[in-house]
């Protein structure tokens, strides 16, 4: 079998980046794949600087603050065959011209989905059982007879916005809890839903009858402030609101003004402005569970993202045409943009 070439466009100075993604391990690997060039850079390329370093490549690996392989970019990529990602989302990488060069796009998507379903799964049980509340300390040793404050995720109906890799892994993680299950999404049918023992519901239904509601969106014209107001308007009281998609989605002023009510509870990970300001009223709610945006994969699995993606070039390489981390041009779409910006008032 034909050495690849490949390319791996992650300066040394991003030193998170070879610290998570590109272990011994990992360059182990991708040496008996084939024959790897580096960035000898100590700083990223420029994209005429990627684009002649794409020259006579089969595979390039990128991760992070990597440019849009955009067509002048891939002007003189004569082989290039497959853009392997160390990331999730490739909203900030992606262009038409890949799609339309025939290049494979593969992301660590579905890694870090099943590590953010997991974490998504954690907030929901800590918030239900209060366990903040229960936090044990020099000046309270023991619980002081207000267990009424916990609660439980089983036989609840949960409701899920927006249908991705990050709720297929969600759905399965709640098969043991038997919770009911509903999904709103523009592009799901009843039959889909169904695999995971789900029903297709309205925006409105979901914040009508759901206890807990979890956000997966991706966030783009479409999604920003889709969550209103007078959805939250419409949640139940002592129902749970649980954001580790993008915190724009939600209209956080009203979201604020809502919590403030006390009659409803949220677990946020995500907010509009990152990092949060000292100032928030969220961070001063008994209400509320803020964490600063670490719902994303843990440390420990950034190497799984890679090696995942050297065992698919792997099966591009004994002609296979079916792959599980393939990003095609209608996913891509709906993938959140790190460039977004949000309309201005």
């Amino acid at each position: 079998m034909e050495r690849l070439r490949i390319l791996v466009t992650v300066p040394k100075c991003h030193a998170d980046v070879w610290r998570r993604f590109l272990t011994d391990r990992v360059l182990k690997e991708m040496h008996e794949l084939g024959d790897v060039v580096y960035n000898e850079l100590d700083r990223p390329y420029t994209p005429e600087e990627l684009r002649d370093a794409l020259v006579d490549i089969d595979v390039a690996v990128a991760s992070w603050g990597t440019l849009r392989f955009d067509e002048e970019v891939l002007s003189k990529a004569n082989r290039l065959k497959i853009i392997a990602y160390a990331a999730g989302s490739v909203a900030s990488l992606v262009s038409d011209a890949i799609y339309e060069k025939g290049i494979l796009l593969l992301s660590g998507n579905t890694v870090f989905a099943e590590s953010v379903a997991e974490c998504t799964l954690c907030y929901i049980m800590c918030s239900l059982r209060n366990l903040r509340h229960f936090f044990m300390t020099p000046e309270r040793p023991w619980r002081t007879g207000d267990e009424d404050a916990e609660k439980g995720i089983m036989d609840r109906t949960i409701g899920i916005v927006g249908y991705g890799m990050i709720s297929k892994y969600f759905l399965k993680m709640l098969e043991p809890f038997h919770v009911k299950k509903k999904i709103y999404s523009g592009h799901i049918t009843e039959e889909e839903a169904a695999k995971y023992g789900a029903t297709v519901a309205t925006l409105d239904e979901i914040f009508e009858t759901c206890d807990i509601i979890s956000l997966h969106s991706g966030l783009n014209e479409k999604t920003y402030h889709m969550i209103q107001e007078k959805h939250l308007k419409k949640m139940q009281d002592g129902a749970l609101l649980v954001n580790t998609a993008r915190g724009a989605i939600v209209d956080e002023e009203a979201l604020i003004r809502e919590l403030q009510t006390g009659r409803i509870y949220a677990a946020l990970d995500v907010f509009e402005t990152e990092p949060l300001p000292a100032d928030s009223p969220l961070l001063t709610m008994e209400n509320v569970i803020c964490l600063p945006h670490i719902g994303g994969p843990t440390v420990d699995r950034g190497e799984y993202v890679t090696l995942k993606l050297i065992d698919e070039i792997k099966k591009w390489q004994n002609g296979e045409t079916e792959f599980e981390c393939e990003i095609k041009k209608s996913y891509a779409a709906n993938m959140t943009k790190e460039g977004y910006k949000p309309p201005q008032n």
